[in-house]
């Protein structure tokens, strides 16, 4: 079971430094069981993406990048990776709509688009999010374009989409601005549009998942997000703490470690035992570690237990030591999964 059955749109945002872009991932992989689709996209154009499961640069077009994490029965799904960029939004919106076609992309070699995009207020983030729109609310439809012996292949859609979005400082004001140009255009096709937009973000098909760290600046960044979240209507998913520290010390040993009563001479023997050779210098530098690590999960704990206060489902991740590569995203998505993000 998984604690968000109705989304269809997760979007993911967190301080700087907290890993979002690496829990977004993770979260498409756990989503794409038992052959369930998923589209990750990103709008900041960093291709994290693209660093992240090892493939080359991503253009304006979906494509596949990795099979999902296997559900009981063995059976992935797949995920695919969109990176959007405003420009070709717009030159892919001006076709659409208004059948420009050659002339759009003239425009674009004129700099026009960029110049509209730059300029306009909001225009990028309307364009970003609007692309996010058309592929959460995407219908099947026939497509003669690359159909082999006359038949008609179907467009893809996906059974959940994960949006790698801005930090949680303009997530608001990404999230709102359509709400901004339906109150500007007060009738036609942009007023229709940005309405349809607000509705599905508004929905229950949404929730807007923020990633921090047990760290005093991330937890507050993440208890200001959530409050403006919830100011504009926008439906606040769940709390993901990324890079937490292990917890191989329980809470008396923790007690000793910073009351200094740490018993060097057990320390020496246990080492001795391990066949570790032995000197009062790493018996000392251990312990001086110990008290660092104490000292820092006494502050983890002490943001954990604000993070609990914010009313929404809580989820944990490790800090990995090794990085991150394809293999570490799947140990990260089993977690979500076993937790029951996904």
């Amino acid at each position: 079971m998984t604690d968000w059955p109705k989304v269809q749109l997760h979007v993911v945002t967190g301080k700087g430094g907290t890993g979002k872009s690496t829990v977004a991932a993770a979260l498409a992989l756990a989503l794409a069981g038992s052959g369930r689709n998923v589209l990750l996209c990103e709008v900041e154009g960093r291709q994290g993406i693209a660093r992240m499961f090892d493939v080359d640069p991503l253009p304006y077009e979906e494509r596949r990048v990795a099979k999902g994490l296997p559900d009981m029965h063995g059976r992935a799904g797949q995920v695919h990776a969109l990176h959007i960029d405003p420009e070709s939004a717009l030159l892919e919106y001006l076709a659409m709509y208004y059948r420009l076609g050659r002339a759009g992309k003239a425009l674009d070699r004129f700099g026009v688009i960029d110049f509209a995009t730059t300029i306009a207020p909001g225009m990028r983030d309307v364009l970003l999010t609007g692309k996010v729109y058309e592929a959460v609310q995407r219908p099947r439809r026939p497509d003669n374009k690359g159909a082999e012996k006359g038949r008609k292949r179907t467009t893809m859609t996906y059974d959940a989409v994960v949006l790698d979005a801005p930090p949680t400082g303009r997530i608001s004001q990404f999230l709102g601005v359509n709400s901004e140009l339906a109150g500007l255009a007060k009738v036609g096709p942009i007023k229709s549009q940005a309405d349809k937009v607000m509705a599905l973000l508004r929905s229950p098909g949404t929730a807007v998942h923020l990633v921090t760290m047990l760290e005093e600046m991330p937890v507050q960044e993440t208890a200001d997000g959530i409050t403006e979240l919830r100011e504009v209507g926008l439906p606040v998913g769940g709390v993901i703490v990324n890079l937490v520290r292990p917890q191989d010390l329980g809470p008396k040993d923790l007690a000793a470690v910073r009351a200094g009563t740490v018993d060097a001479t057990a320390i020496a023997s246990d080492l001795g035992r391990a066949k570790v050779d032995v000197d009062s210098a790493l018996v000392d530098s251990l312990i001086h570690e110990a008290a660092d690590h104490a000292v820092r999960r006494q502050l983890e704990d002490e943001q954990r237990r604000l993070v609990s206060q914010f009313d929404a489902p809580t989820y944990e991740l490790p800090r990995l030591a090794a990085g991150i590569d394809r293999g570490s995203l799947l140990e990260l998505a089993g977690l979500l999964r076993k937790q029951g993000m996904a």
